[in-house]
Parts: C-alpha cells; structure tokens; sequence
C-alpha cells in the first residue's frame, strides 16, 4: 500500500477522531471507543491464534459484557475506572519483562492462546476505563483526552521521521526490526513539544511544566512498549498486520496498539502527579 494512501487515511480519521473526543459527551463516547476496541479485539483473537469464529465471538462479548459492568460501576462512582486502570498501569509493567522474552508463549499451543487472550483483556478493558475515566474529569476532561491521543500521535509520528532519517541503532530487530532507537528519541521529543504547547489549553500553570513533561515522558515510553507487544504477538503468529480494515495501516488494533498501553500509564502517572 503506497504511502499516500496510508496519508490520506491518517488524514481522515484524525479530524473525526478529534471532533468526537472535544465534542461527544462523555457516555457517548465511551459506547464509540468501546465498540472500537472490541472491534480491535476480535483482530487481536486471530493474532492470539484463535481460528473458530464462534470462540472468537463469545470471548468478544465477554469482554464487552465486562466493559459493560465497568460502565455501571463507574456511573456509581469512579472507584472501577480507577482501579482497572491501576491494574492496566501494572499489567504493562508486567508487558516489558515479557518484551524480554521473545519466545515466551510463542507455540500455537492452548495454553499459550489462553494467556494472549488474558492479555489481550489486560490491553482493552483498563485503556477503556482510563479513556472513560479521563474524559469524564470535571472542567478539561475533554482536552486532557486528546492530549493523551495526540502525544502518542506525536510520538509515533515523530519516531517514524526520525527513524527514516537517522535510524541506524535497531531497538527490538527480532519483534519489530524497522524500529530503532534514534525513532524512540525523536518521537519522545515530538510528544515533549506538544506537552510545552498544549499546557495553556489543560488548565495548569507554567510551574506545572515539569510534572507535565515528566508525565508526557512516562506516557510516550510506554507508547513504545504497546506498538511493541502488539508487534510480538503478530511475530509469534506470522501475520503482518492485525487485518486489513484500514487502507495503508492495517488494522484497528495496528492503530490502538500504543494508545491501548498509554492510557492507563497516563491516568495513573496524572493522578499521580497531582495534575
């Protein structure tokens, strides 16, 4: 697929993406990003080597009936949300140590298929919480939500310029051998210099910036272990991409893959910060 064809679809997407997180109330919303996990989870049951489509649909809904119990759980309260953050925050931590071992879970064996299926739980429900969670938060929620969209935007962008320019040093060559380090570095200062110009629109003050960039740096790291672990499980199964639903990128999970890592680390790490 040509490189234009992957731009004009970026071009696409983004300005629906963004109208829908700075105009959509807070539960429509989170009906639109669920229905899009759950899509990117039916690609992640193919990855996880699941071939029957009954299993495949029946382990799509138990994860919406889930999503579902959060939803209630949050509209009582944001205990659930937080909490399934937390665990989402600890389960990418869990996530780098597996990076490290890139044979673990790699036979097409059940028990294998049953531990990429848990993960990719691990990978959905807490973004979806942290998501719902972040856009409900009073005054800037919506703002905040698309700050944490567009730095995980820059930091890929970023990390693709750089990378083409300058790559030379391979960060992870048997996962995902076009990444490198020197597009790690230029794609942690994009996200940077997006978090220096979108302070004025979050609501903080400008002695707020280090915490602010301590946050971006935190968030766009992790960003990098998402498009990682996902790159894992499509190398474990020899697929190139999770389909092909969107011209040039693959599919939805190829495009949710960072966020999904992103989003609990950045709820937890801002509340952390007191931001």
């Amino acid at each position: 697929m040509s490189r234009r064809t992957r731009v004009i679809a970026a071009s696409l997407m983004a300005p629906v993406a963004i109208a829908g997180v700075l105009w959509l109330s807070t539960p429509i919303l989170a009906v639109a990003v669920a229905a899009l996990m759950l899509v990117g989870l039916w690609e992640w049951t193919r990855l996880a080597g699941l071939e029957d489509r009954i299993a495949r649909a029946l382990y799509v809904i138990a994860n919406a009936l889930v999503i579902l119990a959060f939803a209630w759980g949050g509209g009582r309260g944001l205990f659930s949300l937080k909490l399934a953050s937390v665990i989402g925050a600890v389960w990418w931590l869990l996530a780098l140590v597996w990076l490290r071992r890139f044979d673990f879970a790699a036979k097409d064996d059940p028990a294998s298929r049953m531990l990429k299926l848990v993960a990719g739980s691990l990978c959905v429900i807490p973004a979806w919480c942290a998501m719902t969670w972040l856009h409900g938060t009073p005054n800037y929620g919506p703002h905040w939500a698309l700050f944490a969209l567009g730095l995980v935007w820059a930091a890929d962008t970023g990390a693709y310029f750089a990378g083409v320019r300058f790559g030379k040093r391979k960060l992870a060559p048997r996962i995902s051998p076009g990444k490198s380090w020197e597009g790690v570095y230029g794609g942690l200062a994009t996200s940077l210099l997006l978090a220096v110009i979108a302070l004025p629109h979050l609501g903080l003050a400008w002695g707020q910036l280090p915490a602010l960039l301590l946050l971006t740096f935190i968030t766009a790291s992790f960003s990098v272990a998402g498009d990682l672990f996902e790159s894992l499980m499509k190398r474990h199964s020899g697929i190139k991409d999770s389909s092909a639903l969107i011209p040039g990128h693959g599919g939805l999970m190829d495009r949710l893959d960072s966020l999904l890592a992103a989003l609990p680390v950045f709820v937890v790490a801002k509340d952390w910060l007191g931001l």
